[in-house]
């Protein structure tokens, strides 16, 4: 029963943000890492995370699914003119870090980064060149 309704959830989360189906198991990981912080019923209302390690978990960096996002591009990998950072898409949480994983949509492929600033709005006005960079 728990495995249809992740697939189920994810389909959803898939379908709701115009992702192709390439992404089922970034959609699928990103579910259970969000099902373990939910509260349910069968625990008396704590969540899976409560229950196996006796604390609460900490929810404030929980983002939109399929966000802008914008990582930072470490000076020891850029020049002294290029940008600061990168647009890139966020897909998920890694679980064992405090890390975000983020498509990078020029190049296609998926990396991790603890350093990004969210543009979760729609109709925020991002850039290619985000540089603002104040809370480092």
């Amino acid at each position: 029963m728990k495995n249809r309704t992740l697939v189920e959830c994810a389909r959803g989360m898939l379908k709701g943000k115009n992702l192709s189906n390439g992404f089922w198991a970034e959609a699928v990981s990103t579910m259970v890492y969000l099902k373990n912080r939910s509260p349910t019923r069968s625990l008396e209302f704590k969540t899976p995370f409560e229950a196996l390690f006796g604390y609460k978990p900490v929810v404030k960096h929980l983002r939109i699914f399929v966000c802008k996002a914008f990582a930072n591009i470490p000076k020891e990998d850029r020049k002294k003119l290029d940008s600061k950072a990168i647009r890139c898409t966020f897909i998920g949480y890694c679980s064992s870090y405090k890390e975000y994983r983020l498509f990078n949509p020029s190049t296609h492929k998926i990396f991790v980064s603890r350093y990004v600033k969210f543009h979760e709005r729609d109709n925020e006005e991002t850039d290619q060149h985000y540089d603002g960079w104040d809370i480092l």
